[in-house]
């Protein structure tokens, strides 16, 4: 890092100003826009009780110019990752050795792929971003974190320095290939997969149900409400803690409606299910759905099915529907490689860890293949799923 750039950690976003933070990702990608950040600080989201306390990293000139900026918590726990550690903090645990605290870069709850090392575009080089990662790694081990984590980078490069273990996963995302109408894309599917899709959007239609996409900015209190109630229910009912709260979504649909997006499901003037997407510059990301009414394929509908309508209406290249399930491969999704670079700072976990993670991706890599053998889309199609490396 050249002498004239020095760094210190935030608290709180808000103790950098807006803009300069937005212009680091030039704000297409919403997660990790000074707004959404900065609502979760502010309304409850953060903090102790879920483990996410802010301290962000960043780098600026001697006048105060911003240089590079990096989203990192402590956390005190592994929840709201997407990239599982339970197993590294019991081994910890196991020998007498705290795992916690440890130092994740990453959006909170968000299993999206994306920057991570945010670098002014002056300064923007792939020696800076080393420079800059070098930098953090040398603050935990400093102040004695038993580590550092980088989830799900928007590119492998990102993390390609010798002090980080790479870390493979996959998810399912689902690739626009210029379609101008839904049909466009069901009509290179096999033709049981099409029926499947055109069915559960058939019985969902024949059910009464009128479906809805609302931009966040024309979402009304009551519809927000609303959500929010579909929203904690299927987290508790699912054991989970919701850690968002109804003014974190309403502030953030002030702040920046333009990038989020509702799906609601309505009959007879009743809203049965909602979901709530993110928009970025070329990708719709899908984060949080729920209802108060089981209908047969409504999930697909409400999930999926309107996001894909979306992506074709807007043109945007991409649709990354959240982390696991399977069962998003028979409805247009193909499995995609994710990334993770891991710093260890005790030796005698470190060559464990790192064996682990190798064998882990070895078989993650096979899983992607095997899985890429079940792709919906007719052999012949231009959506064949493209081969992984």
């Amino acid at each position: 890092m050249p002498d004239t750039i020095r760094s210190r950690t935030l608290n709180s976003l808000d103790a950098i100003d807006r803009d300069a933070w937005n212009a680091l990702t030039g704000a297409q990608y919403p997660f990790l826009r000074h707004e959404f950040l900065s609502n979760l600080e502010q309304h409850d989201c953060l903090g102790q009780k879920t483990g996410w306390v802010p301290a962000h990293k960043v780098f600026e000139t001697a006048d105060g110019q911003l240089v590079a900026g990096v989203p990192m918590y402590e956390k005190s726990n592994s929840f709201g990752e997407f990239i599982f550690d339970w197993a590294w903090a019991n081994a910890y645990h196991h020998h007498g050795i705290e795992y916690y605290p440890k130092l994740v870069i990453a959006s909170p709850f968000t299993p999206a792929t994306g920057p991570r090392i945010l670098i002014a575009e002056p300064y923007r080089s792939e020696q800076m971003q080393k420079k800059v990662i070098r930098a953090v790694i040398e603050e935990a081990a400093r102040l004695n974190f038993s580590g550092l984590h980088i989830l799900f980078v928007k590119d492998r490069c990102e993390i390609e320095q010798p002090e980080l273990l790479k870390r493979t996963g996959f998810q399912f995302h689902w690739h626009n290939h210029g379609y101008t109408r839904f049909n466009d894309f069901t009509d290179l599917l096999t033709s049981k997969k099409r029926k499947q899709i055109n069915r559960e959007r058939r019985r969902v239609a024949e059910s009464g149900i009128r479906m809805e996409r609302i931009l966040g900015r024309d979402v009304s209190e009551a519809q927000w409400l609303k959500f929010y109630e579909h929203y904690r229910s299927t987290f508790l009912n699912y054991g989970n803690y919701p850690a968002l709260t109804l003014p974190f979504f309403l502030e953030t649909a002030r702040m920046m409606g333009e990038q989020l997006l509702l799906v609601t499901a309505n009959r007879n003037q009743q809203m049965i299910a909602s979901s709530f997407f993110l928009v970025g510059d070329s990708t719709l990301y899908g984060r949080y759905w729920g209802c108060t009414e089981e209908v047969p394929g409504l999930h697909f509908e409400t999930c999926y099915y309107q996001g894909i309508e979306f992506c074709i209406e807007k043109g945007l290249s991409r649709f990354e529907p959240g982390a696991q399930g399977e069962h998003k491969i028979s409805r247009g999704f193909l499995p995609v490689p994710t990334w993770s670079g891991h710093w260890i700072r005790d030796s005698r976990f470190r060559n464990p860890i790192s064996a682990f993670v190798e064998e882990e991706s070895r078989q993650v890599c096979q899983r992607i293949k095997d899985l890429a053998q079940h792709s919906p889309y007719r052999v012949s199609s231009k959506a064949r799923p493209e081969r992984q490396t």
